[in-house]
């Protein structure tokens, strides 16, 4: 029988060509992503899209502080953590009677 002859990929099907999943978005995209959130979260929104930017560029660096960190990301995490900042200072100022922001 000639059927086992050689290297199959049915034995190794990861062997050859990608070996990651390619469901979710990439790295740059992440960040790109985490930075129009950050800097739409200025304008509204900010109690939500800060946290989302966070996260965005979080992913978008890895996970990890080590290494090299592409700058779109470290933009929205910075951005994102000023932004939700403002935000719960808003909140608390506009929480409090008679002592707003406005």
């Amino acid at each position: 029988m000639m059927a086992g002859f050689g290297n199959g990929t049915r034995r190794y099907p990861r062997s050859r060509g990608r070996t990651w999943s390619r469901t979710g978005p990439d790295r740059a995209t992440l960040g790109i992503i985490g930075v129009i959130c950050a800097v739409a979260g200025f304008f509204a929104l900010g109690i939500v899209l800060g946290p989302v930017a966070i996260v965005c560029g979080w992913l978008a660096m890895g996970r990890s502080w080590a290494g090299s960190r592409p700058v779109p990301a470290l933009v929205a995490l910075v951005l994102g953590a000023i932004d939700t900042l403002l935000a719960i200072i808003w909140l608390a100022g506009a929480a409090t009677p008679g002592s707003g922001l406005f």
